[in-house]
């Protein structure tokens, strides 16, 4: 029997933890989504998971992550609500209690087509769009020769350096956890200078390519032709509808569109750092 409306309104909003994990990936599978235990892992770690639970006892009707940077901006990632009960307001309850939570801190995130209604008439505007992309990535057309290596711990501070002024605020927090949390992680170096940094991490069959940071295309190019030579995975990533040149050349690299999202804000008029030199985020759940 359906939960009465007045009852969903009543059922608690908490915060979640890692002990959450496998009811937040059955959520993500029951809407058609992949599992992604590993992602959700990550995320509830380095960031604040929200949900409700299932007045049944059984699992979550209803979750989201924002993961913070500070008071100014977070983000907010992998919103969800059971089939059972969308269109029931629970995904709209959801998003003004993290609002709310929020208070004057601006957010952001990648709407989906289904989702960005609901983020309109919240006050969140769309600032750019993001593809997401994946493939088996074929060497067909040569990356550009950009000195290329694995990163090594003394890399770490030119790296948070170099992710803070593009980036545009400190995710220290985040960028630490990439040793861990990859398979690979490499830096664009020239003349002593690192220019550029990409990571590469598991997520179910694929490789996520992700933060991706470059000085320019050519880098950024080189960046992932050095991530897919290290790799037999299919690769994925979202990249910022804007960078042309590069969604041309990984396209002619086997990497097939797939989707298409709305990078969102709000209290914001645009994302803050160089959209110029950010290629694609860690994952589009964080930013």
């Amino acid at each position: 029997m359906p939960t009465p409306p007045s009852a969903l309104a009543q059922l608690p909003i908490r915060r979640l933890t890692m002990d959450d994990l496998l009811a937040c990936a059955d959520l993500s599978e029951n809407r058609g989504w992949p599992r992604e235990e590993y992602k959700w892992g990550h995320l509830l770690t380095s960031g604040t998971g929200y949900g409700i639970d299932d007045p049944s006892g059984t699992g979550l009707i209803t979750c989201c992550v924002v993961t913070s940077y500070g008071p100014g901006l977070a983000a907010i990632g992998m919103v969800l609500v059971a089939e059972s009960y969308a269109r029931q307001g629970v995904g709209r309850r959801l998003m003004e209690h993290v609002l709310a939570e929020a208070g004057d801190t601006p957010l952001t995130l990648h709407a989906t087509a289904n989702g960005q209604p609901l983020y309109e008439q919240l006050g969140f505007v769309e600032t750019s769009r993001a593809e997401m992309v994946r493939g088996q990535f074929t060497f067909t057309t040569p990356a550009p020769d950009v000195p290329v290596r694995p990163a090594t711990a003394d890399d770490l501070q030119a790296i948070l350096r170099l992710d803070r002024e593009v980036f545009g605020l400190d995710r220290t927090h985040i960028i630490t956890r990439l040793p861990a949390f990859a398979d690979h992680l490499r830096v664009a170096e020239e003349n002593g200078a690192i220019t550029g940094f990409a990571a590469a991490w598991p997520n179910m069959e694929t490789h996520v390519v992700g933060p991706l940071i470059a000085k320019d295309p050519a880098t950024a190019q080189a960046l992932i032709a050095s991530l897919a030579a290290a790799t037999e995975r299919p690769l994925r990533t979202d990249i910022d509808v804007r960078h042309t040149e590069l969604l041309s050349w990984v396209k002619e690299n086997g990497i097939e569109s797939i989707a298409d999202n709305s990078v969102m804000v709000h209290s914001l008029p645009d994302l803050p750092g160089d959209w110029r030199r950010r290629f694609a985020p860690v994952t589009v759940a964080a930013g």
